[in-house]
Formats: structure tokens, sequence, C-alpha cells
């Protein structure tokens, strides 16, 4: 069996690559100063916002969020894996991959999608010999030409059955715990995720199996059970039933969102082929930039009740920064009692889309929800509302939309769309983002916050990120006991740029791609930084890191001051205390 690529060789294949011959090889570049400038080729748009660099080996859209280097481009632009991806830049460069040769097993991504296509036909073979669970899916409106088109299956009732059929060896073992098929013990044994429940394959663009939800057939608990997050699964990105809506529809005019599998089949199974599903977690910024890349027509359909209230609205508030002109975005709210599963098998599709079609558009659904939480016959509540709608309002990208959405808050709470945008603005000026949306481009040499918080750890990541060079004399002995978001992810960075003095921000980004912090990277790696001869980024960072040092004593002392007045100190702590209060 082939072994693993070695780390090395990507690294270099990264730092080599030329990101602008890659990209502009699929799509026309024009070059803009020290970028090159594109209309992005992942979702539509007239005004460029799509830019590459090749001093980064990165590209990023401002309009969509999409970001990545040369072999996430590949892996979005072409639908391939990380390892097909590698495997033709390579050849694209005239080198070959090479393999490491070890005992370890090989968790090579081409594996572990077949294993999770395997185990999916099984899974569908064993729902032919349960009546008890064909019969559920006829109850429950699921003909057979539907759960073939799903890939429904069935995974018996047991401990192994998963495990004895495909885990025959150590190394078949360590495949099915890398995709979350089955569970290792406390005592160092195993035993299946999945057992006597409903399957419904997770699939990718490509139509591969990335992961499974599977569904109670009675009352046992969790009704709902999905694969954990692995390399090939991340619940916050994927959507159920994408890659069936696009084999489905040639032209997809509009995508409804809705809450489980079970509605995205039923819709299905009525003829409404454009239904997606969230698997288990709120809508995330990701799952917005899925849909806006391939319509732009999103609704978001939930039960009429509190739950599902609060659902539409963590979904409008993710949605925010993605709205721009063209992009229509509705929310439809279901009779009580209903979900789309029972709404459609009850009413028929027609009465759906009639639903869907009297949705109420995100600007009404957001003034309205903010209504209904304030005394709008009061001169204080129409002041609550607009205090209440600016931080929201700050989110949207500037633009038509956002000033016709400023101008119908302006009617309702009494004020003049001009007074109500100065306010607004006045109110912006202490935010994280600019007026356009996108990050605020960084002054020259902003000092870090004096308190040592997130900002100097973002500041010090994004520097770092942009100048991997600039992080050779850091000494990540400074933020010994700081406790700081992202100060783990700090100084793993700086460690790793340590030892490998020549890794390119692009290398840094790929060592973080199956991370959930590579999200947060991409973004920091996007925003604007000086770029000019006389920007010392090395002067900066050293700066950020005595800020964070600074605020760690701090928080030591205050520990250790709180710890003498409760239980009192040992010697050593009182001596801690005496030094750290004379460097203070």
């Amino acid at each position: 069996m082939a072994g693993l690529i070695p780390q090395d060789f990507i690294d270099d294949l990264i730092a080599r690559a030329d990101i602008v011959e890659v990209v502009g090889r699929r799509t026309q570049l024009k070059k803009a100063g020290r970028e090159f400038k594109a209309c992005c080729p992942f979702h539509d748009e007239k005004t460029p916002s799509f830019t590459v660099s090749p001093g980064k080996g990165f590209y990023h859209c401002f309009g969509c969020g999409a970001h990545g280097t040369a072999v996430g481009f590949l892996m979005e632009y072409e639908h391939m894996s990380f390892v097909e991806a590698i495997e033709s830049l390579a050849s694209s460069m005239g080198v070959e991959v090479p393999r490491n040769e070890s005992d370890q097993p090989a968790q090579r991504y081409d594996e572990l999608f077949s294993l999770m296509d395997t185990v999916a036909r099984h899974w569908q073979s064993s729902l032919k010999e349960s009546p008890e669970a064909v019969e559920y899916l006829k109850n429950r409106g699921i003909d057979g030409s539907t759960a073939k088109r799903f890939g429904i299956g069935y995974a018996p009732d047991g401990w192994s059955n998963v495990l004895d059929k495909f885990g025959k060896s150590d190394e078949a073992t360590e495949r099915l715990l890398a995709t979350g098929l089955i569970i290792r013990k406390d005592n160092g044994k195993h035993y299946d995720r999945f057992r006597d429940r409903l399957m419904f394959p997770i699939r990718d663009t490509r139509g591969r199996t990335i992961g499974f939800g599977g569904r109670v057939m009675g009352d046992g608990e969790p009704k709902y059970l999905n694969s954990p997050e692995t390399v090939l699964f991340h619940k916050g990105r994927e959507l159920y039933g994408m890659y069936e809506a696009r084999q489905a529809l040639r032209h997809i005019d509009r995508l409804v969102v809705v809450e489980g599998y079970m509605d995205a089949v039923a819709l299905a199974r009525n003829g409404i082929d454009f239904a997606v599903a969230t698997l288990g977690t709120a809508t995330t910024g990701e799952h917005l930039n899925r849909l806006f890349r391939i319509t732009e027509n999103a609704y978001f359909a939930f039960d009429g009740d509190r739950a599902g209230k609060k659902a539409a609205w963590r979904a409008l508030e993710n949605a925010l920064p993605q709205i721009r002109e063209g992009r229509q975005i509705r929310f439809v709210f279901l009779p009580d009692g209903h979900d789309p599963d029972s709404f459609v098998n009850e009413n028929g599709a027609a009465t759906f889309v009639k639903l869907m079609d009297a949705g109420l558009p995100l600007s009404e659904f957001l003034i309205q929800e903010l209504s209904s939480q304030v005394d709008m016959d009061s001169i204080d509540g129409r002041a609550k509302l607009a205090e209440m709608a600016r931080p929201l309002v700050s989110k949207i990208p500037n633009g038509v939309y956002r000033e016709l959405l400023i101008e119908s808050l302006a009617n309702t709470v009494g004020l003049t769309a001009a007074k109500l945008e100065k306010m607004m603005a006045a109110g912006q000026s202490g935010s994280d983002h600019g007026r356009h949306g996108g990050p605020r481009p960084l002054p020259k040499r902003r000092q870090p916050s004096a308190s040592g918080g997130p900002s100097v750890v973002r500041r010090a990541i994004t520097l770092i990120l942009n100048y991997p060079e600039s992080g050779q004399n850091l000494d990540t002995g400074k933020l010994a006991g700081v406790q700081r978001a992202g100060v783990e992810l700090l100084a793993a960075i700086i460690e790793t740029v340590q030892s490998e003095p020549n890794i390119t921000t692009a290398g840094l980004l790929e060592r973080w791609r199956h991370h959930d912090e590579g999200r947060h990277l991409g973004k920091l790696a996007a925003a604007a930084v000086p770029m000019d001869d006389d920007f010392d980024a090395s002067a900066e960072l050293q700066e950020c890191m005595q800020q964070l040092a600074i605020a760690g004593r701090k928080e030591r002392i205050e520990f250790l001051i709180e710890k003498q007045r409760v239980t009192g100190l040992n010697d050593d702590e009182k001596s801690e205390l005496q030094q750290l209060l004379k460097a203070a």
C-alpha cells in the first residue's frame, strides 16, 4: 500500500507553485498592482472581487469569501480530493510525488472515500433485508426510487456489524476510526457508532460519501445521529442533498434550506428537487457561501414555533455579510405542528411552493422581529430598535441593499434615512470591519491593545501569515500562562515558521487546512497589511508579544493574590508573586 505524501514535499510544492498560472489557466486574470483580479469563478458577479496574490500564493474573493492556495483552488474548482490536487499540481510542474513507506496505516483520502462508499452500499443492501425499515420508509412516504436516489440504507442492530465486516486488521480498524464509523472504548476495544438506524449518506459535490446521518425508527435517543468531524466531513460546511439537487436539476434557480435530511428527502419525493439540509448545526457562513455559488435565491424553511424562529434568526445573522444586490433571501415559517416533511406530504408540493413564494424577505423579517421586542408606540422603544439594528446593519456590505434597508428602518423608527445612517456610521467607528463589509486595512504601525486581548493575538497571527520570516526571532516563552483565545494557535504557528524558515503563507495555510482554525487563518491571510519597504513586521510582532507577556503576568498576579486571600500561598508562590510585582 502506498504511504503518505511527505509533508516537506507538500510544503516545497506549494512554495514553488505559481498560483497565477494555476488560476489563470481556468479564469481570466488582470494585473492590478502587486496582485491580479478577476470575476470570481465560484459565484456570479459583474464587478471583480476575486484577487490572486502571487507573493502570498493565495487567492481570496471579497464577495463570497472563497479563499485558499493553489491546492485549494484545484480542489474547489476541479472538485478534486487533496491527494488528487497535489498530484495534479506536481504533474503540471513536472515532478513526481514521493510516498513515505512505513508500518503505520496510510490515511490517504482516496482510501477513506472508498471505505465510506463501500459501507454505504453495505447498508443499502441491509435495508432490503429489513422489512421493518422498508415499512417505516413507506409509512413516511418514501418510495423505493427515492430511497435509491438518496442511497438510504439501514444499519442493523448489534455492536459490531461494521467492525466485524470491515475492520479485520489493525489498519482497517484505524480507517474505520478515522471516518467515525466506529468508536474506541476506554479499554482500547471498539464498537459500531450506528446501530439499528436508517442511514442517510452525506455526499460531497462529486458524489463521494463523506459522512452519514442516522435516524432511529422508534423512540430511541438521540433521534438523529451524525458522523463526527473527520478529515472528510465538516458539518459546518456541508449541506445534505446538494449533490442530489445538482444531479436532478440542470440549472438551479433557487434552493430551500431545511433542518433535517428527512425534510429534504420528503420534498424531493414530492418533486421539489431544490431542497438541502443543514446537519444538526445552525446555518453557517460556509453554508451560505456554498448556496450563493449555485444560486442567487435562498429560502430558509423553519417550523413556526419558538425554536424555529430562533434558528431563523441565527441564519439571518450569518447571512448579513453575504447580502448584496441580486441575492434574495426569504424566510418561510410553517404552520404550528408541521415541519417540511409533514407539510408537503399532507398539502402537496404546489402548496409548499406557494408558501415559499409568500416567505418573508430578510429585510422584513429583521425589522419585524426587532419591532416585536420593543414598544413601537414610544420614542424609547423606537430608539431602542434603531440601536438593536445598528450592529446588524454594520455586517452588511456597502451597496444598494444596505441603503434600502436603512431607509426601511428609518421609516419604521420615524427618522430620515440620512439621520439614521449618520447615527449608525458614528456607532461603527470602533468596529473591526469597514463600511464595505470586508476587513478594514490595517494601519502601518498600530499600537497593540494594552490589554493583550484577542485583537493582539489576531494581529500577531495576521502579521506572521503575511510575513512568515518575521516570526524567526520570537520567544514563545512570553506566551506561557497567557489565557487568551488563539494563543495556542499563535504559538504553534511561531514554532512552525521557526522550524521551517522557508515556509510560505500558502504553506502555513495548507498546514492548517484540516483544522477548524484553518478557515479563520484564510480570512486573516486576506487582511490588508502594509507591503511597503519601510514597514517593520518583526518590530510590530515583538510589540504584540510584549503586550501578551504583560497581560500574562497581570493574570498570574491576580490569580496569586486571590489565592493568597482564599487559601494562602506556599513559599515558591510567595517568591513568584514578589518577583512578578517587582517586574510589573
